[in-house]
């Protein structure tokens, strides 16, 4: 039996990297409002971590009505249950434990709660997982990606004065902390406006993290992601597209269709053979590596840049845990005529997963 966690504070748990994390209030209620998503992947038989198993239960309900309505035949509920947190020491028959993202936090908490240490991965593992997730790593896999039709630069730096001289080379510049979620830990700047609050953001994260990532701004025509598995043997399979929604940096929805209308989507600004030499590409350079390392999905953002013509930026970011696109994979429609929407929305205090038509 596999015990599913859908902890998605995980990549602000990476950057503190402390076993008593307390995740931000947002954090802590999109988990909890959200956290019978897993049941979506789980099979017959696993157990999906939840804080309030009633209020699961009705949301997995409410959402399976949706899906129900809207994908029809395409969508089967799975027999799983949900737990708490007390009841985890007294569980027999585990066998894996399958949280969104893995970070110390998560273990310790697990291990309070009477989880055996043979289903938890290693302390160095752990720190294996963590410095791979540091936007380093998509700094040194994106020239490797560099052809005909593609765009792209990022650069670690450690001091004030490496962003200064960046600056008077490039008139706008994205500032990421190496280890943030998503819309969150992200600095716009030009010379103008490196005022002197930019730059005590800039001490602070050098301080806390060691570095910034700094790319060139590049004016977006599309988000989307290229969805992938690691497997024990370092083989990396291709999961499938993700074309989804963001809202100043922050994921807002993503498209439920067939990969067929995906790529024809795709298609109507860059060639699919540049983004499948793109995908076997990535394939090649991270299978060393993440053997060994980590196993299981992650995802890698991508944009369409505009320009003279379309150009596509081939690795924005490699997320190295479960995404938001491989819940929609999940959820895809088989029938091409068959398109919609899900949506995460807040409101009335909550968070709710939507499904909804194509407007």
């Amino acid at each position: 039996m596999t015990i599913h966690i859908f902890n998605p504070e995980h990549d602000i748990a990476l950057a503190a990297n402390l076993s008593n994390f307390t995740a931000p209030h947002a954090g802590r209620q999109l988990r909890s409002d959200l956290g019978f998503l897993p049941a979506l992947w789980a099979k017959d038989g696993d157990a999906v971590l939840v804080d309030d198993q009633e209020r699961a239960e009705q949301g997995y309900k409410r959402l399976a009505q949706l899906l129900r309505k809207h994908l029809g035949g395409a969508f089967q509920a799975q027999d799983v249950r949900f737990v708490g947190l007390k009841q985890l020491g007294a569980m027999e028959n585990v066998t894996h434990v399958d949280p969104w993202g893995w970070n110390v936090a998560q273990k310790a908490q697990l291990k309070r709660s009477g989880v055996a240490d043979d289903v938890l991965p290693q302390d160095e593992r752990l720190e294996e997982i963590r410095q791979l997730s540091h936007r380093r790593t998509s700094a040194k896999v994106l020239p490797k990606l560099m052809m005909e039709g593609t765009i792209g630069e990022s650069y670690e730096c450690f001091t004030e004065e490496e962003i200064e001289a960046l600056l008077g080379r490039y008139d706008r510049l994205v500032l990421k902390a190496p280890w943030s979620s998503s819309g969150r830990g992200l600095r716009f700047v030009t010379r103008d406006s490196f005022t002197p609050q930019v730059k005590g953001w800039l001490r602070h994260l050098l301080e806390a993290q060691g570095s910034v990532m700094a790319e060139p701004f590049y004016d977006k025509e599309k988000d989307f992601g290229v969805e992938f598995w690691a497997t024990e043997t370092g083989e990396i399979r291709y999961e499938g597209l993700s074309l989804f929604h963001t809202s100043n940096g922050a994921y807002t929805g993503n498209l439920l269709a067939t990969e067929k209308l995906k790529r024809e989507t795709l298609s109507r600004y860059i060639s699919m053979d540049l983004l499948d030499n793109v995908n076997e590409i990535i394939k090649a350079e991270l299978s060393p590596l993440l053997k060994g390392k980590y196993t299981g999905p992650f995802g890698v953002d991508m944009m369409i840049v505009k320009g003279e013509k379309f150009l596509l930026h081939p690795c924005v970011e490699i997320n190295l845990r479960r995404t938001m696109g491989h819940v929609a994979l999940a959820l895809s429609p088989t029938d091409d005529d068959v398109v919609r929407v899900m949506r995460i929305a807040y409101g009335e205090g909550r968070y709710k997963m939507n499904i909804e038509r194509v407007k």
